[in-house]
């Protein structure tokens, strides 16, 4: 298997020398495995490995003239390798060398994107366990619910981190897959037993049944798939700068020494990642209509397709590699404000514990409706009051009082009874 592609940075996946390397790639392959069915000369094949090369601006300055990117590709290439360059290419056709490489591209992107979200993962992991314990307010519409733990919310973007991981694993085997052909896939005038080869050297699977191209499905589930995990981060950003707003501050994007958040209110710290990454997430999915529009290709083939790719699989790849690294870089160094998050919590006297002051009511024998308007009723009352205080109303009101005790009363205003059960969710997290 060539090992080639382990290039560190995603841009280096997608150059132009990076494609006509992997394409040179298939090439050879091939090649060897004619030799291997003793259809090349062993002495060919060895002049082809030593002398093969290319040369970008020579490449497109051929392809000006003669209009075909392959074409020129092979014409550069021979021209390094002199008479044995007769050997190349021999029963394929364009699509095999130009998907196939496009294949060791994706895989390659693939597997870089996966490195990044393992990296994510260790980030959220880390704050998770710091703020196991870290309680804050649940909200549902975007008001206040109930009790939970920093901890907990970070335990929902890691499930969902490590969802992705599997998502991306399963992709690598689905775009992993090369072709070696020929015109209309039909084997015509190449063996088989090349295609099985080459691909083996290249850790590509053979295409179950390619046209004269790889069907693009898998290429739209590529791009599919990018979308999806760049709407994850966007969730995950949206929250941060949800609990950054000024009238909330519980959470807070590290700012640094020397940072300025605005030309004209110095006091401005805004959460400026997790807004790039909300916005490049709409990148990521306006790519996918046009993946989704070059599955329909003409009868066998057709290069409708090959333009929107030129753009889009570069494009995507190297949007969603930065994003990861970015929302990484704000998970690790997140600002997190407990003294606000308790603050926010017990606004109006603890009205959030609402719904353990009805089932203590009901526990005691009061009918659910009555409990319900009772506990409603003070804790509408307390609601957008200055010093409205919610559990004082509940003191004070001898139906509360007939039926609770103190202790009994007090208990149902215990944050720490909704982190009880937490640590079935943290053990299946490895948090």
């Amino acid at each position: 298997m060539i090992e080639r592609y382990t290039l560190p940075e995603m841009g280096a996946i997608w150059t132009e020398e990076a494609k006509f390397q992997s394409w040179l790639d298939v090439e050879i392959a091939s090649t060897e495995a004619n030799a291997e069915l003793g259809r090349v000369p062993a002495e060919a094949v060895a002049t082809i490995k030593e002398k093969a090369g290319f040369s970008v601006a020579r490449i497109l300055e051929i392809e000006a003239e003669v209009r075909h990117d392959v074409i020129a590709f092979l014409t550069n290439v021979n021209e390094h390798v002199g008479d044995a360059g007769r050997y190349i290419h021999v029963g394929m056709t364009s699509s095999d060398v130009l998907d196939t490489g496009l294949a060791l591209q994706l895989k390659a992107s693939t597997a870089l994107l996966r490195t990044e979200l393992d990296a994510l993962a260790e980030a959220i992991r880390r704050q998770a366990r710091a703020h196991r314990a870290t309680v804050m307010i649940g909200r549902s519409h975007a008001i206040h619910g109930e009790p939970i733990t920093f901890g907990f919310k970070l335990a929902g973007w890691l499930a969902e981190t490590e969802r992705n991981r599997q998502r991306l694993e399963r992709l690598e085997a689905e775009v992993a897959v090369g072709q070696i052909s020929g015109a209309m896939g039909t084997y015509a005038n190449t063996d088989p037993q090349v295609e099985a080869l080459a691909c083996a050297r290249l850790g590509l699977t053979p295409d179950t049944a390619s046209t004269q191209v790889i069907s693009r499905d898998r290429h739209a589930a590529y791009v599919q798939t990018l979308a999806l995990v760049g709407a994850s981060l966007e969730r995950f950003a949206t929250e941060i700068r949800n609990l950054q707003r000024s009238d909330v501050l519980e959470v807070e994007e590290a700012f640094a020494k020397g940072q300025k958040g605005s030309s004209a209110m110095p006091h401005k710290r805004n959460p400026i990642r997790s807004e790039r990454i909300s916005g490049l997430a709409r990148v990521l999915r306006s790519y996918v209509v046009a993946a989704l529009e070059n599955m329909a290709l003409w009868h066998e083939r057709d290069i409708s397709h090959s333009s929107v790719e030129r753009m889009m699989l570069p494009d995507v790849s190297v949007t969603l590699h930065f994003m990861l690294r970015e929302m990484t870089r704000v998970v690790d160094g997140l600002e997190v404000y407990p003294a606000n998050m308790e603050r926010n919590m017990n606004v109006y006297g603890g009205v959030v514990f609402s719904q353990a002051v009805l089932l203590a009511l009901v526990a005691s024998g009061l009918n659910r409706e009555e409990a319900y308007r009772i506990v409603q009723g003070h804790a509408h009352a307390a609601w957008n009051v200055e010093g409205g205080d919610f559990r004082a109303r509940l003191e004070a009101d001898p139906t509360v009082t007939a039926r609770l005790s103190p202790q009994q009363l007090a208990d149902c205003f215990r944050g720490d009874r909704h982190q009880e059960n937490l640590e079935v969710i943290y053990g299946r997290l490895g948090i």
